[in-house]
């Protein structure tokens, strides 16, 4: 994982925490994912009842019609035997009409559901491991860059003499802050591998340009 284009560390250390956290991500999202589903599922029962119901009632309202229609073949009294079927079938209908809507309401709110409760837990650990996730690879892309120059280099010694700890530079050189004005090859070079570690790259395989 040298390369400047991969998000990852080289040195094993970072490198496992880094590939620790992507674990605990999936296995995070994966568990919410799963949950929205199971919310899901149970709110859609509701919309296939609706729909159970909108089937049904038509089936009802389409039979109603029909005996309603052949009573109102019957001479004398047709009409009084066909007006009641009829209102009912309308009636079924209404009821149909009902549950269609009820499937409908229920299927958009299975989906609202499910995203109100997997999506804040997931987002929640998703937005802070993607914030240092870039900010990593930012860093290692500046620092890889600049170790592939001289110039650069001696700028990561210099940060090095700033920000690592001096019992860490005192191991490079007896006089680091020394060497450095100097430019020394060897101690800028201990120096820089010092900032570059701190940033999760081993410096082993870097080359100047």
């Amino acid at each position: 994982m040298k390369s400047r284009w991969v998000p990852y560390a080289t040195t094993p250390g970072r490198l496992l925490w880094q590939l620790l956290s992507d674990v605990v991500v999936i296995i995070w999202t994966t568990i919410w994912v799963l949950v929205g589903m199971a919310v899901h599922s149970a709110v859609s029962i509701i919309a296939d009842f609706g729909y159970q119901l909108e089937s049904g009632a038509n089936g009802v309202a389409g039979n109603l019609d029909s005996a309603g229609n052949s009573a109102d073949d019957i001479p004398l009294i047709g009409d009084s035997l066909a007006r009641p079927l009829t209102a009912a079938g309308d009636a079924a209908r209404e009821i149909a009409g009902a549950g269609q809507n009820l499937g409908v309401t229920a299927g958009w709110l299975a989906w609202l559901l499910a995203l109100a409760v997997a999506a804040p837990p997931i987002l929640a650990l998703m937005m802070p491991w993607l914030f240092l996730r870039v900010r990593f690879f930012r860093r290692k892309w500046t620092a890889v860059t600049l170790a592939s120059t001289a110039a650069g280099e001696q700028l990561l010694a210099l940060r090095a003499l700033a920000n690592r700890p001096l019992a860490k530079l005192a191991a490079v050189s007896a006089d680091p802050v020394g060497a450095w004005r100097e430019q020394d090859p060897i101690a800028i070079r201990g120096l820089a591998a010092l900032e570059l570690r701190a940033s999760g790259i081993r410096a082993a395989g870097l080359k100047h340009q």
